[in-house]
């Protein structure tokens, strides 16, 4: 593609993801390309690169834009990225270039606004505090409340691209060949420094078309999520419960902790979900997992209460551990989102609470950062079911500044992962009736 095809498809991009404000970005993208599959691999990364990198700065382009008096549009938001990355307006009028795969020639309003930006810094002292660091009004406070004076050091972390890290499937092979066979396809990639099983790459790279992929031998999970699924300490002689499994990213971590033994069920309120976990685990060479899709009026969960010796909580939530991936969630969620999720991930800690056998143990993990959906629900759990207590890990697969934790909170500026959020609960012997 020519750089004004490229830069075409980018603001095609941003205007699919303008006309479905609710749906994730990524999701937007994967639909986008896959109508477009003329598009090639080298391209697609282009346009993306250049899309997330406007999400990263939306609330700031919005606001010079509005300085000029200018309506937001996705042909806007693109030359004006461009102009804060030094870019000229010459060439940025060349990208604005007339023909089948090009975005049009830039009117004279346009022409005008784009000239107004020129040695301007994307970052001006003017702007309100939650433009500058990219959030909604309502959720300024609430992280505040999280981080305090390391504010904007953390939130300058999130909105860095993330890093590529794979977890490496024991069942199969080493961290040190598995890095080998990376090394094979042109993939060099370092150990996390954290989670034993993690190998780290930079930047986009196409690791689902390698054949340590396709054979099982690494799957792609941020070192975060690898380390919630490592506190849980599951072991070859445990009855485990992932009772919002998802696409199985934590159960196949937790089987291959398990030795391919013992016994997991993978439970999900979606089929699809479920369904999409299904060629991960045979690739994985996984079969000690039962899966089951949780339905209203549904006795599965009755006949097996308090039969779990572990059972992993990885609710959902507002993701805002996930922004350096997810930028656009940033401004998608509301205040209403968090209450609705806030009210849902309490509910479904006291149901996964009745599975727990006396003696086993509760992890509830979120990949959020903010209090309300991470200590405070947690001290909510333990007021009002006072038979569960927080305790100290003894999973060996933490690493060693994070032996005998009995809660973590992760993020990019402190850890290099995304943010994450794991305690550890223990049932006792005995249950405590209000």
């Amino acid at each position: 593609m020519t750089p004004s095809a490229r830069f075409a498809a980018s603001i095609d991009l941003l205007t699919a993801m303008e006309a479905a404000p609710r749906k994730p970005a990524d999701a937007v993208a994967n639909s986008f390309f896959r109508e477009r599959r003329y598009i090639g691999g080298g391209d697609r990364r282009a346009v993306s690169g250049l899309v997330w990198d406007i999400m990263r700065a939306w609330r700031r382009l919005g606001w010079h834009l509005e300085q000029q008096k200018a309506v937001l549009s996705p042909r806007l938001l693109a030359a004006s990225s461009l102009v804060f990355k030094g870019v000229s307006t010459q060439e940025i009028a060349a990208l604005f270039a007339e023909g089948r795969f090009a975005p049009g020639a830039l009117t004279r309003r346009e022409q005008d606004i784009i000239k107004s930006l020129e040695g301007k810094t994307l970052l001006d002292e003017n702007m309100p505090q939650a433009v500058k660091l990219e959030l909604p009004d309502w959720l300024l406070p609430k992280l505040e409340e999280t981080f305090g004076d390391a504010l904007e050091e953390e939130l300058a972390a999130l909105s860095e691209p993330a890093t590529l890290d794979l977890r490496v499937n024991m069942l199969r092979t080493t961290r040190a060949e598995a890095q080998k066979a990376l090394a094979r396809e042109g993939l060099h990639a370092a150990a996390t420094p954290l989670s034993p099983w993690g190998l780290r790459l930079n930047g986009r790279q196409p690791v689902t078309s390698t054949s340590p992929f396709k054979e099982g031998i690494v799957e792609i999970q941020d070192e975060g999520s690898q380390l919630v699924a490592a506190i849980l300490g599951a072991t070859p002689q445990t009855r485990v419960l992932d009772y919002c499994a998802g696409a199985g990213g934590k159960t196949l971590a937790i089987a291959m902790m398990m030795e391919n033994k013992g016994h997991i069920a993978a439970c999900d309120v979606s089929e699809k979900r479920l369904e999409g976990a299904v060629k991960r685990l045979r690739r994985a060479g996984v079969h000690n997992v039962e899966q089951h899709l949780l339905q209203a009026g549904d006795k599965w969960a009755k006949r097996r209460s308090g039969s779990f010796d572990r059972v992993l909580v990885d609710a959902p939530c507002s993701g805002t551990g996930t922004w350096r991936r997810n930028p656009d969630a940033r401004l998608r969620t509301t205040q209403q989102d968090l209450e609705e999720l806030l009210i849902k991930q309490a509910e479904i800690l006291d149901r996964a609470a009745s599975l727990v056998k006396p003696g086993g143990k509760l992890v509830y993990a979120t990949c959020s950062i903010l209090n309300a959906e991470n200590t405070h629900q947690v001290e909510a759990f333990l007021a009002r079911r006072p038979e569960f207590k927080l305790v100290a890990s003894d999973s060996p697969a933490l690493p060693e500044s994070m032996k005998g934790v009995k809660m973590f909170s992760l993020t990019p500026k402190q850890n290099g992962t995304d943010g994450f959020f794991a305690a550890m609960l223990e049932r006792t012997a005995e249950t405590v009736t209000a």
